[in-house]
């Protein structure tokens, strides 16, 4: 009643308001004239908001929450790094596929853990129940058993959705790419898997991004560890959803989480906090492999032989300088069963404030940002999606593009770099007036021989404009027409960084202008 009295306050009608809000009062009981007051404060503004009594619709031109728009400057950032990616995913035999980007609701379903709450959901259309794709592992294993495919190497770079909190200046969106590259098939152990870390390693050493460090860990010695740390079966999953916070949250909170909300004893979480703590190599799994409490789960023993295993490969892959065995990484998504790994970043040369250090802050710990790539092993995916539960194992990567792009877009504007947006190679220009058939005659002949061009779109522009517009867009050559230059069948050619200028025949123009360009 008091939302339909409310309602009426703000149906324009003035003179009513008064007698309509006393007769209001007195018919519910209970509520206050200065409650309904504020109700009509609050419809008044959100009326405000929606458009006046002229009916016409008022609204604030943005984005939707999470999502932002890309600027030239920033897409072509954005191109380069794909193209990275992308050369290095084909230097590694990959074949590329695509998927729709909403699945069957039931597709999804189960396969994120807590994380499942964060799937978008698509309204009944009075058909199937749809969600918009969360990641692109399970489409990918949904797309493997659908077609009974039972080895494919593929990348596939595409947009996913979540319904998170956003951080946008941390590269984390609701909607946003993922550059993923998974094997797919039934290989001798880690050698796939090695492959994958080797990926990891080229891509981020490439693009420049400074200092990473990749952490590499195995679900079956999580496993393990829980079982002879005293967990429960039933709690393994949400304990290590818990443990996967620990790159997020110091270790008290973490053992609060687990005690208090996961109601896991006291002991329990202490002995896990002694194995989280520890970090290696390949010693470190000689290592546990010999403790008294680890050796005692089968689990755990394969998954640190495995380990093992997977060192001796990335020696000879020449990437173990950057790689850490880490027993605090466990990555929370359920269908992960083998080996697990994440890349992060660390700004190189950055140590803590006096402050910091004196509140036991270490280096690593103030200079961390984030992950920028994450991926495992996860061979019962396809099963689930198989209706005769017939297993495809896989293991892949996934590589955090808008966490990247970001540090990438914040490195440019630090280091005030000129990125050009357009790839035009020369500007057809002319010196004097009445010559724009002769211009696009010329440019016609570039554009047939594939060479890329701009012309203005002006008959007679000033020459100093059309300069003045190749140095600012950073177009390189200048092929400049006038009366003197069509008497005499050339061309005059001009570098824009040295202002050179040499006269070139008509015939030879486009290969001067291949020879320049490829040069530079």
């Amino acid at each position: 009643m008091l939302a339909v009295f409310c309602v009426r306050a703000c149906s324009g009608l003035g003179g009513l308001r008064t007698a309509t809000r006393v007769r209001s009062v007195h018919s519910l009981p209970g509520i206050t004239v200065a409650q309904i007051d504020e109700e009509v404060a609050k419809l008044l503004q959100l009326k405000a908001q929606i458009g006046g009594d002229d009916g016409k619709h008022q609204f604030v031109l943005k984005t939707a929450k999470g999502t932002r728009d890309y600027n030239p400057k920033q897409m072509a950032i954005r191109e380069r790094v794909f193209n990275t990616i992308i050369g290095c995913f084909k230097r590694h035999g990959a074949e590329t596929i695509d998927t729709p980007v909403f699945e069957l609701k039931e597709t999804l379903t189960g396969k994120y853990g807590e994380d499942s709450k964060l799937i978008y959901d698509l309204k009944d259309q009075g058909g199937e129940l749809l969600s918009l794709r969360y990641d692109l592992t399970v489409p990918f294993a949904r797309y493997l058993a659908m077609n009974k495919i039972t080895n494919i190497k593929r990348y596939h770079i595409a947009k996913v959705y979540r319904r998170d909190n956003p951080a946008m200046t941390r590269g984390r969106y609701r909607e946003f790419y993922q550059c993923d590259f998974d094997i797919a098939g039934q290989y001798d152990g880690m050698i796939p898997d090695a492959e994958c870390l080797k990926i990891v390693h080229e891509i981020l050493s490439e693009l420049d991004l400074g200092d990473f460090r990749i952490k590499v860990n195995d679900r079956r010695i999580l496993d393990g560890m829980f079982a002879v740390c005293g967990v429960p079966d039933d709690k393994f999953r949400s304990i290590c959803s818990t443990v996967d916070k620990l790159d997020k949250m110091p270790w008290e909170d973490v053992k609060k989480e687990m005690v208090n909300e996961k109601g896991l004893s006291e002991e329990a979480a202490d002995r896990i906090g002694e194995y989280v703590s520890l970090q290696g190599g390949m010693d470190l799994a000689e290592r546990l492999l010999q403790d008294h409490r680890m050796s005692q789960s089968k689990q755990a023993c394969a998954g640190l032989s495995d380990i093992k295993l997977l060192f001796s490969y990335l020696q000879l892959f020449q990437v173990t300088d950057k790689v850490v065995f880490d027993l605090s990484l466990a990555r929370g998504l359920d269908y992960y069963t083998g080996i697990i790994y994440e890349a992060v970043l660390t700004q190189a040369g950055v140590a803590p404030a006096p402050a910091e250090a004196q509140n036991g802050a270490s280096a690593e710990e103030s200079v961390s940002v984030g992950s920028v790539a994450g991926g495992g092993r996860y061979d019962g995916l396809v099963g689930m999606f198989d209706p005769k539960g017939r297993k495809v194992p896989c293991v892949g990567v996934s590589i955090g593009i808008e966490r990247i792009f970001s540090i990438m877009e914040q490195k440019a504007e630090a280091l005030a770099e000129k990125v050009r947006t357009t790839e035009v190679q020369v500007m057809v220009a002319s010196a004097q007036k009445n010559l724009l058939e002769e211009k696009l005659r010329l440019i016609t002949e570039l554009w047939n021989a594939g060479i890329k061009a701009e012309v203005m779109y002006k008959k007679n522009p000033k020459l100093l404009s059309q300069l003045q517009h190749c140095e600012e867009s950073g177009i390189p050559l200048v092929a400049i027409l006038g009366e003197q230059e069509l008497k005499d069948g050339v061309v005059k050619l001009r570098v824009v960084a040295t202002r050179e200028e040499v006269d070139i025949s008509r015939a030879d123009l486009i290969a001067e202008i291949r020879k320049r360009t490829s040069e530079a």
